[in-house]
């Protein structure tokens, strides 16, 4: 907000129009088409349209007379300068230049009539995707797929080889969409493509490799995690993929409700005991720890993690990657962790007896810990540290709260919908009004865009202290927590689908393990 203002103020001092916004339908492809890339980007100078024997541009620096001569000379016409905010101008440029270097499907057509034997070489620098239009069709497939997923916000990219065909699925907000089916002939040369950017063995096909890629998509440095898996009808691929840009959020933004949050900085602000957040894979445990780590951090601290992998660099942070084949394991790690005088201390994941024992040793000694465990709710946590061979009098002392969550697709605000209910759903008192989003093209037609967590925060008190000293069943732990108030996965669930943000089928899909009584 305050740089749109800030644009809208130059723009009256050098008596130019304003707009806040780019039109997409607005502007000729032609005249983009004639603009290199990276001289729009550097300059911000983005061409709109010819209008009376002129250039119509938008630029968010519209004091950079030489960039504005320059595009004169490329087209021999003077040009008028509209303002804009450099956030638009650098949005429309990456939306206009992916129309003009064409989607993956248009490769993958142009790939029919080719020599497909020897397309897989060298790609050395972590160069823009975005630039590289003129490289090989498979070279330039493997970029439009990369391309397109990041595009689409994507967190990992499947390449399945199968009998006769070729399937690239993307995993957009949870859930896998078929995006295109390659020539089958192309399998291997794709394969040793992603081998060679991952720095991998071409040659091995008959073992397991993992490997990690670095590039730039539209100006953003992205990373992505390798593994292959040989498979029947060939090697299967998939890519992990860590958006720098989208940042480490707030405990506010990951979709904690007031009471939680205000419980959870309460207990972060602790200089002892153990944090643990909990769920399935891919629930978003790790985006928590980071939040959390996010707002304690400060320079009178001393923070250290133990990772695997570091998803995203923390400043002020110390991180370890942890490396089996060195034998730096998390429990080997937060050893030598101990020794560097921390004040916090953030462990990854809990695998192992030794880790949690190491963990629990170490939250009684002065030190914050927070960590991550494999369990469906908050209460089955605290006895899952006990089968794990953790003394109860260990863990009743050393647990100060476990998080459980889920991740629930957030309806697109574009296309956002209200409707009354016409289904009911046995134990569930819905509201009169639900939300669902009907599909448009800024959520792909998915009518979701984006996913907000579900979450319910168990603080250990006294009694349940005494509770995991006599072994209490977790279903006893969690009825009492109920009992002082605990609100559930399902319930703050219904909470966000009452409140338009998620739906109320999203809500019932993701917790319905620990309602397997409910007939959906």
């Amino acid at each position: 907000m305050a740089e749109t203002i800030d644009i809208e103020k130059v723009a009256q001092r050098l008596g130019i129009p304003f707009q806040a916004e780019i039109d997409d339908s607005k502007v000729n492809g032609s005249l983009v088409n004639r603009v290199p890339l990276n001289f729009a980007r550097n300059n911000l100078l983005l061409p709109l349209h010819e209008e009376q024997g002129r250039i119509v541009a938008a630029s968010a620096d519209p004091t950079n007379l030489l960039a504005v001569d320059e595009m004169a000379g490329l087209f021999s016409l003077p040009i008028s300068i509209v303002a804009v905010p450099r956030p638009v101008l650098l949005d429309a440029v990456n939306r206009l230049y992916s129309r003009l270097s064409g989607s993956a499907q248009e490769v993958v057509e142009e790939l029919e009539g080719e020599e497909l034997s020897t397309l897989a070489t060298s790609f050395n620098e972590p160069r823009d995707l975005m630039e590289l239009t003129d490289e090989a069709p498979v070279i330039r497939l493997l970029n439009s797929i990369l391309f397109q997923a990041v595009k689409e916000r994507a967190s990992d990219i499947h390449i399945e080889p199968f009998e006769r065909e070729l399937e690239v699925r993307f995993r957009i907000d949870g859930l896998l969409y078929k995006m295109l089916s390659p020539p089958k002939v192309i399998q291997e040369a794709l394969t040793s493509r992603v081998k060679i950017m991952a720095g991998l063995n071409i040659a091995e096909k008959r073992l397991p490799q993992d490997g990690r890629i670095r590039v730039k998509v539209a100006g953003r440095d992205v990373d992505i995690r390798v593994s292959l898996i040989p498979t029947f009808f060939g090697e299967r691929v998939v890519l992990r993929i860590l958006d720098k840009q989208r940042g480490v959020l707030s405990l506010k933004e990951i979709g904690l409700s007031d009471k939680n949050d205000l419980l959870m900085e309460r207990l972060l602000a602790r200089t002892s005991g153990i944090i643990l957040v909990t769920g399935p894979t891919g629930s978003g445990k790790t985006t928590t720890l980071y939040a959390a780590l996010s707002q304690i951090n400060s320079p009178e601290k001393n923070i250290i993690t133990v990772e695997d992998p570091i998803e995203y660099q923390l400043k002020g942070v110390g991180q370890i990657q942890v490396n089996p084949k060195i034998e730096l394991t998390f429990a080997n790690g937060l050893r030598s962790i101990l020794r560097q005088d921390p004040d916090i201390v953030m462990i990854g994941e809990i695998r192992d007896a030794e880790t949690a024992e190491i963990a629990m040793q170490a939250s009684l000694t002065g030190h914050l810990v927070l960590s991550t465990l494999h369990t469906n709710d908050a209460a089955t946590a605290v006895t899952r540290l006990v089968d794990m061979g953790i003394e109860p009098f260990m863990v009743a002392s050393s647990l100060s709260a476990v998080l459980a969550q889920r991740l629930v697709r957030v309806i697109c605000p574009h296309c956002k919908e209200s409707y009354t209910p016409d289904r009911r759903y046995p134990g569930i008192e819905l509201p009169p009004l639900l939300y669902r989003g009907r599909g448009c093209e800024k959520c792909f037609n998915l009518g979701t865009i984006g996913r907000v967590g579900i979450y319910e925060l168990l603080p250990i008190d006294a009694e349940l202290c005494s509770m995991i000293i006599r072994q209490s069943s977790s279903g006893a732990i969690k009825e009492y927590a109920v009992s002082k108030g605990m609100r559930t996965l399902r319930e703050d669930g219904l909470d966000k689908a009452a409140q338009g943000i998620t739906t109320i089928e999203e809500v019932l899909r993701v917790t319905q393990d620990d309602y397997a009584d409910l007939s959906l």
